[in-house]
């Protein structure tokens, strides 16, 4: 569980720290807008009140309160999953991604009423109008991460391999 912990905690660290100097620093929640690499790369000020695309969103603090505590669920479900079952080192990291950005967005909640989004990506001809964080990307990762991961199998030990073999008909005597 210590994987899940460092990755998580480094996820929300660097989450937190880019938000801190894009919000604070930068002033993008004053500015709105910074080109960094245009069209690919923007720094575009969104508060995200929902959840992913702005769904479910809403300025009364019940929705707020809400959503953090299924942030909280979720996190708490994913930590306990990974600690009872035998998660490989994939699935540990797809964890600690999950959960890292998943407090990362609960602490924004708390802090500002909303989740800080302001990574945006476009393409020649065609402009984006959703932001994401770095958050979003972590939790995203995790969450695919997770589903994709397969679920490790029991090692077989010297006693089972016999009788896997005795069943099978291989390893009989003559």
């Amino acid at each position: 569980m210590r994987m899940v912990a460092w990755v998580a905690g480094l996820v929300f660290l660097l989450d937190q720290a880019l938000k801190y100097w894009v919000v604070h620093v930068l002033q993008l929640d004053r500015v709105r807008e910074i080109d960094v690499l245009p069209p690919w790369l923007n720094l575009r000020m969104a508060w995200n009140q929902g959840v992913n695309f702005g769904l479910m969103a809403s300025d009364t603090d019940v929705t707020k309160w809400i959503l953090i505590a299924v942030a909280v669920v979720i996190v708490a479900w994913v930590w306990i999953w990974i600690w009872r079952s035998d998660a490989g080192r994939f699935a540990r990291v797809a964890a600690g991604l999950l959960i890292g950005g998943a407090l990362g967005n609960v602490i924004d909640r708390l802090l500002y009423g909303a989740v800080a989004d302001f990574l945006n990506m476009s393409l020649p001809g065609w402009q984006n109008p959703y932001s994401f964080n770095v958050a979003d990307i972590a939790i995203f990762a995790g969450a695919i991460g997770l589903v994709l991961v397969p679920q490790k199998r029991e090692a077989a030990t010297p006693a089972r391999k016999g009788r896997d073999k005795t069943r099978d008909g291989a390893g009989k005597s003559g």
